[in-house]
């Protein structure tokens, strides 16, 4: 994994006039060399797609289902592979990264099957009032127009796919930049779409760096962005183009809300295990991964030290290890800042029950009880293996904690109680709300965003595709109804 990589400018491998390497967060390593697009290459590109516009808002949708299903097939084939590129360039634990690689499969899938049965039409007879009669209405989707697809580091094959399927399924041309740390995977997309027929343009992936996305922002051929990543540049996107369609997936810090009735040792067991497993999974880094435990005082003390042996049963160490549950961070410097956080809340109060120790890359899975509510990590998203737990009582005042934040992706709640699991849907101030589970559960097909700080928009293929066009309605006149 140490060749130089072409870019993927209309369609077309392309390279530029300068180089930057990717790194492995384990080692260091050199994982490959990635072309950078000149200016005039990245012109080129968004020209292409402005071009094409119209060309791909009509192509026929087997045409385009065709693309999305072979890309699909192609992956699987490719599985390992992507996988061991994935853990490379990412860090993350190569097990988890074939799940990646599997639920990329899905998407594309998933996309191709949106393609055939989407923009079918609705009629509406318009005859309900006197001035309609024999008026009958059909309502279509069309694209809105090219989009700027803006993929971050922590999911780098299936977040890009969440950009680039959708986009194709509704026939808008996609300009997809992947994240500076980890665009390895997203050029292996390139790979598969150039084996399809897809018009000329219709797709480009420009790994851009960051200091030159507010050029790409700011095009006016470019009217809707599809951005997942941090709060801060997030809103500063949508704050600079406020007459622009921008879907925001951004943070979160996850709640496990554990009720009185989940009380039996098998109950129990399970729920410490999954908060253990997904506050760690991804080294923490996923906007879904538990960061917070609330749980009632009847099983707090039942549970607290379940959590505790669960997370210290988790397995650290090298990525490419098919037995590591947690690898590194994405960088040093990630690890770093988790680092401050955590030592900012021992100050504080906070009691250490594990964890708390830094290893370059790496910070050991951690849980904390007593976080004052005014420490960074309590109030921010820590995006790292690090989890705290809390004691309330009762339902009501469990519902409140996870409120008590400005963030809004999903919570998990663990109970038995039909009536309850209801309430929590109507009550919590989130995006989706998963009974029975952590909050880190997301099928690649449901409707995926947040409430609050959390973003604006919804992923998930269908959904997505929603965002990307707009309705247009064709009134007919004169019939016979």
């Amino acid at each position: 994994m140490t060749s130089t990589h072409a870019f993927w400018l209309a369609g077309r491998q392309a390279t530029g006039e300068t180089t930057f390497d990717v790194t492995s967060p384990w080692d260091g390593s050199r994982v490959g060399t990635v072309s950078l697009p000149t200016d005039a290459q990245v012109e080129e590109a968004v020209a292409a797609a402005y071009a094409v516009r119209d060309e791909f808002a009509a192509t026929p949708a087997h045409v385009r289902a065709a693309a999305l299903d072979h890309v699909s097939r192609r992956l699987v084939e490719r599985t390992e592979e992507i996988a061991r590129l994935i853990s490379a360039e990412n860090g993350k634990p190569v097990k988890w990264a074939r799940g990646e690689v599997g639920r990329a499969v899905s998407v594309f899938r998933f996309a191709a099957e949106e393609a055939r049965r989407f923009n079918g039409g609705e009629a509406q007879r318009l005859d309900t009032d006197a001035g309609g009669q024999g008026r009958l209405a059909l309502t279509r989707r069309f694209p809105k127009g090219v989009v700027l697809g803006i993929a971050p580091f922590n999911f780098p094959l299936n977040l890009c796919a969440h950009k680039v399927a959708p986009a194709i399924a509704a026939g808008a041309p996609i300009i997809l930049k992947p994240a500076p740390a980890t665009p390895l995977s997203g050029l292996i997309l390139g790979e598969l779409l150039a084996e399809t027929e897809l018009p000329a343009g219709s797709w480009s992936i420009l790994p851009v760096p960051n200091d030159r996305m507010p050029t790409l922002v700011q095009d006016e051929r470019l009217p809707v962005i599809s951005f997942t990543g941090s709060e801060t540049v997030g809103y500063a996107i949508m704050d600079s183009v406020p007459r622009k369609h921008c879907t925001l997936e951004l943070g979160g810090n996850g709640a496990a809300v554990v009720l009185g009735d989940w009380a039996s040792d098998e109950d129990l067991e399970w729920a410490a295990n999954r908060i253990a497993t997904f506050s760690n999974y991804q080294g923490g880094q996923s906007c879904i991964s538990v960061q917070r435990v609330i749980a009632d005082a009847a099983v707090y003390d039942r549970l607290l030290p379940r959590v505790v042996a669960a997370v210290e049963a988790q397995v650290t160490g090298d990525p490419n290890d098919d037995a590591t549950d947690v690898g590194p961070l994405v960088s040093e410097a990630a690890a770093e800042r988790v680092e401050s956080w955590v030592d900012e809340a021992v100050a504080a109060g906070a009691t250490l029950l594990t964890g708390g120790k830094r290893d370059g890359a790496s910070y050991a899975p951690t849980v904390l009880t007593d976080l004052p509510a005014d420490v960074t990590l309590a109030r921010e998203e820590v995006f790292g293996p690090v989890l705290s737990v809390q004691k309330v009582n009762g339902e009501a005042e469990a519902f409140a904690a996870v409120n008590d934040s400005k963030y809004g992706l999903q919570a998990g709640v663990f109970t038995h109680d039909l009536q309850a699991a209801f309430r929590a849907h109507r009550a919590l101030e989130v995006g989706g709300v998963v009974i029975g589970d952590v909050p880190s559960y997301r099928a690649d097909q449901m409707p995926y965003g947040g409430a609050k700080q959390s973003g604006v928009g919804r992923e998930g293929v269908r959904f997505a595709m929603d965002d990307y066009t707009y309705e247009r309605v064709l009134v007919l006149t004169g019939l016979a109804l």
